[in-house]
């Protein structure tokens, strides 16, 4: 396969540039092995620089009327789908996930900014009765300033445009440290944004690791944070960002309930999908499969029937369905829960470790784990990687009480044909969304997204309006009309 021969750099203030650094990064394809670019390392000028761009930027573009907003994001929309097979290919080549799912995203990023076109020109305020006769009272909606955004390596440029489309949309300004490994398909798409006329200095993109994120989510000129990864770094966030306004998606370990009455071939199928997309690498993907006994093998049986379809293989090839991990801190990880269950005795059903034969180690055979105990690792921790452990529950009180014991509460499935049981597990799973007889990665884009209360999964919600809420500030004006 042919590499980019590219030597890309920052966007800083509505420019390409070097930085004001000397230092680069090689950026090396899971999928290839080979080092597809030198990245500059941003510095903290270079942050003040896109800082003080994005405050002045604001001021203009919140008086903006939100129609010529709205415009300006239905036509960012546009230019990713023109080009969504080039970006889709770039995002392959640097994140590992098959090509397919790589052009899904892409046109979901540029569909999201149609959404979020419409969603701000019907953001609308309220009229207030006021216990006082001569006074009335207005809401409405107005931009918070300038946001610091911290994206994932998992969808680059989709969770990207999560913060930006509807930030941009409502009058905001935002400042972005993608992961330095997969910031080519951000970096790239930002030409979309230019060509569509975004005034300068919006939004600009930095690549940078832990101690950068830390000085942008510290920087006096930042009024917000918005991130999208694990739990413990987002409590670090939270920590340095103090009382500035913040939307926090953190990890998921997301349960599957199957029941005895459910369709164990749907279940299956929900269930290993979850598992394997994005090899895994999912906040939401099955992280665990709590079956009742009266179910175990029935489902166990399906799971072994559908496993057949998961093709690991080349990310650029059209036979495959599952590509390589991301990187090697998340295949060491898979490796030291599948030591875990190994020692533990668990029945290793199908894959168990990294494949032979590819480019690179980071391609890891889809696993299927039975016999899971509450107190492993693969029931304990986010493995994030294309694993699927199944823990056996007595019955419905049990499988409750096992999936409510995690400290995690994103989002869960239950498989059950009995309309009472679904309700009741909507309400007593404690995730922030319960799908029923779905994939437990089963998400929409106009669907408010987000952890649950008491639970380590962060606040705020990423999906249609509701993020536009998070992202603006509710104010009110009182109009007295008395002598």
């Amino acid at each position: 396969m042919q590499t980019l021969n590219a030597s890309p750099q920052l966007f800083i203030a509505g420019e390409y540039s070097d930085g004001t650094g000397t230092e680069r990064v090689n950026i090396v394809s899971p999928a290839t092995g080979e080092v597809v670019a030198a990245l500059p390392v941003p510095t903290a000028e270079d942050l003040n620089r896109a800082v003080a761009a994005a405050n002045e930027a604001q001021r203009a573009w919140r008086k903006v009327g939100v129609w010529q907003r709205a415009e300006i994001c239905h036509r960012i929309g546009d230019k990713l789908s023109e080009r969504a097979e080039e970006l889709a290919r770039l995002q392959t080549l640097e994140q590992g996930k098959p090509l397919s799912e790589s052009l899904a995203d892409i046109n979901e990023a540029a569909q999201l900014f149609h959404l979020h076109a419409e969603d701000a020109v019907r953001l609308y305020g309220e009229t207030l009765p006021s216990t006082d006769t001569t006074k009335r009272m207005f809401t409405r909606r107005e931009a918070v300033g300038t946001w610091g955004i911290i994206t994932p390596w998992n969808f680059p440029l989709l969770m990207f445009t999560e913060f930006v489309a509807p930030g941009l949309a409502t009058g905001n300004a935002l400042v972005v440290k993608p992961p330095t490994h997969t910031s080519l398909t951000v970096l790239a798409a930002m030409e979309c944004l230019v060509e569509a006329g975004l005034p300068a200095g919006l939004v600009s993109v930095l690549p940078g690791e832990g101690d950068f994120g830390s000085q942008l989510v510290a920087h006096e000129g930042i009024h917000a944070i918005g991130f999208i990864g694990s739990s413990a770094t987002g409590a670090k966030i939270a920590a340095t960002a103090g009382l500035k306004r913040s939307v926090m998606e953190c990890s998921g370990n997301g349960p599957v309930v199957v029941l005895e009455d459910a369709d164990m071939k749907r279940a299956a199928k929900a269930a290993v999908d979850s598992a394997f997309y994005c090899a895994g690498q999912v906040c939401c993907a099955t992280e665990r499969v709590i079956v009742v006994e009266a179910a175990h093998d029935a489902f166990v049986a399906a799971v072994l029937e559908y496993s057949k379809t998961v093709q690991l293989g080349d990310p650029f090839s059209e036979d495959t369905n599952l590509g390589p991990l991301n990187n090697e801190g998340v295949a060491a990880k898979m490796d030291r829960h599948m030591a875990d269950a190994r020692e533990r005795g668990f029945d290793i059903l199908v894959g168990g470790g990294r494949a032979e034969g590819f480019p690179t180690d980071l391609y890891y055979n889809f696993t299927v784990v039975d016999g899971v105990t509450e107190d492993s690792l693969l029931a304990k921790e986010e493995s994030f990687g294309p694993v699927l452990p199944i823990i056996t529950a007595k019955d419905d009180d049990d499988a409750l009480r096992i999936a409510n014991a995690d400290a995690l509460g994103l989002q869960s499935a239950v498989f059950t044909k009995d309309i009472n049981r679904a309700f009741r597990f909507m309400e007593e799973l404690e995730t922030g969304q319960v799908v029923v007889n779905d994939s437990n990665g089963w998400w929409d884009i106009n669907m408010p997204f987000g952890g649950a209360g008491g639970k380590g999964t962060g606040w705020g919600r990423i999906g249609g309006v509701y993020t536009l809420h998070d992202m603006t500030d509710l104010r009110t004006g009182v109009l007295h009309i008395g002598d």
